[in-house]
């Protein structure tokens, strides 16, 4: 099977929120066939290594088949949190927007189909 690396947001779309020195990002794919990508490309280990550069002390994962969507909550990412930090861009959108730039490997035959731009 030929695949191809394509951005996140090709195959799902992010709602993000912080609190305190935390920020939970999740990803809802655009369908069933997107959202098998997400399970086996969207890790914990790939989330915190694509996070690395804000030193998150932890990621974790929450799967949620109902919906085809996941939520990451990532620790000590803020700065100390929304209310103490003066960068402004590393929360909320800024953050969801990082994660969905995060290129992953997909079938060729999906990413023919898949939009080229955020929807």
């Amino acid at each position: 099977m030929t695949t191809v690396n394509v951005p996140l947001y090709r195959l799902a779309h992010s709602r993000t929120g912080d609190k305190g020195d935390i920020s939970n990002i999740s990803l809802i794919a655009w369908d069933a066939e997107c959202y098998a990508v997400l399970l086996s490309e969207a890790t914990e280990a790939r989330v915190a290594h694509w996070f690395g550069y804000r030193k998150p002390t932890r990621v974790t994962r929450y799967v949620l088949p109902g919906l085809q969507a996941m939520n990451f909550v990532l620790e000590g990412v803020l700065d100390g949190g929304v209310n103490s930090a003066l960068n402004l861009d590393a929360h909320g959108k800024g953050l969801s927007f990082h994660l969905l730039a995060l290129r992953v490997s997909v079938p060729a035959e999906l990413a023919a189909r898949l939009p080229d731009v955020p929807a």
